[in-house]
């Protein structure tokens, strides 16, 4: 994907983190943020721009604003002035700093934004990276359904027409909600963690053969559908196989990988009778089982051996 897709507008910034514009450029409109770091430029203030990117939003807090005040007024100005003759992104002032006419004389001579916002530093810094992290974070589109059964996000995927959808709706029936139906775009939002949603356009949408398209939300309501959940398992249909041998005891965890992401996956044959709904929801409550500890297979392998050990029948 084009870069561009990973990045976020600056007024999006502002709404999302509800920060107040004191001074908007005149290109403010069209800025895009573009990386998911920001910086402190305290050290850039004093005069070290070593490795300095001024395409991250920049916050200014207690530390910078203090040391601003404690300059001479000619070298507050020569600090500024060496500052904003970069091509910075924004400026935040945090805690609500005020009062800093030399600063706003300096973003209007060379057109910075300039925002604020009355948030700790530290605190805000952190949810300004969260929520830009996720903005950009790297994504792919994938042909599938998403839903969430028990809390665990199951992905299911496999070939058209193998009942994927009609099994959602079963599922979305039974009380678990939907996120995705046909296209589920997904993205990487940290190391380990995936979260899927659905393309905007066809959110809630449902294509079921032989009836057509329906809204799930407007079916089934609110309960029944989710804008975005974690991906935490695959299940991927295939029609059954009777020359193919299937995993009966699951003593070995098959996994998938997405977006450098490894994610369980199980291998579901489907044939008329099998209640997949049901299955699916096991699924479930086995992959929540496995990663609180427990995992059914394990278990009855070691009472096996321990009884073969005392030399038992079973």
């Amino acid at each position: 994907m084009k870069s561009e897709e990973y990045s976020v507008s600056l007024s999006s910034v502002v709404k999302e983190q509800g920060l107040t514009v004191l001074r908007a450029s005149r290109d403010f409109d069209t800025v895009r943020v573009r990386t998911a770091d920001v910086n402190r430029p305290a050290l850039q203030l004093a005069g070290f721009y070593d490795y300095f990117d001024p395409k991250r939003l920049q916050l200014i807090g207690r530390v910078e604003s203090t040391y601003l005040r404690s300059l001479g007024e000619a070298e507050r100005r020569e600090a500024l002035e060496r500052f904003m003759r970069f091509d910075i992104c924004a400026i935040i002032l945090c805690h609500g700093i005020g009062d800093m006419p030399m600063l706003m004389e300096i973003a209007e001579k060379y057109d910075r934004t300039v925002m604020s916002t009355t948030e700790d530093t530290s605190t805000f810094m952190a949810d300004l990276i969260s929520m830009l992290r996720e903005a950009m974070a790297p994504r792919i589109t994938m042909h599938g359904v998403l839903v969430e059964v028990y809390g665990e996000g199951l992905l299911i995927t496999g070939d058209s027409g193998v009942g994927k959808s009609e099994t959602a709706l079963e599922l979305i029936k039974r009380g678990h909600r939907l996120i995705a139906d046909d296209a589920v775009i997904i993205r990487r939002i940290s190391r380990e963690t995936l979260l899927g949603t659905a393309p905007e356009l066809i959110r809630y949408y449902m294509e079921l053969r032989g009836i057509g398209v329906i809204n799930a939300r407007h079916i089934f309501g609110v309960g029944a559908v989710k804008p975005e959940t974690n991906v935490d398992l695959v299940v991927n249909f295939e029609l059954w196989d009777d020359e193919k041998a299937y995993d009966r005891l699951g003593l070995e965890t098959e996994y998938t990988s997405i977006l450098g992401v490894r994610i369980p996956q199980y291998t579901i044959p489907v044939r008329p009778g099998r209640n997949l709904a049901v299955i699916l929801e096991l699924a479930a409550m086995n992959n929540r089982q496995k990663k609180m500890g427990y995992n059914a297979a394990e278990a009855l392998a070691r009472e096996h051996d321990a009884l073969v050990d005392l030399g038992k029948d079973f």
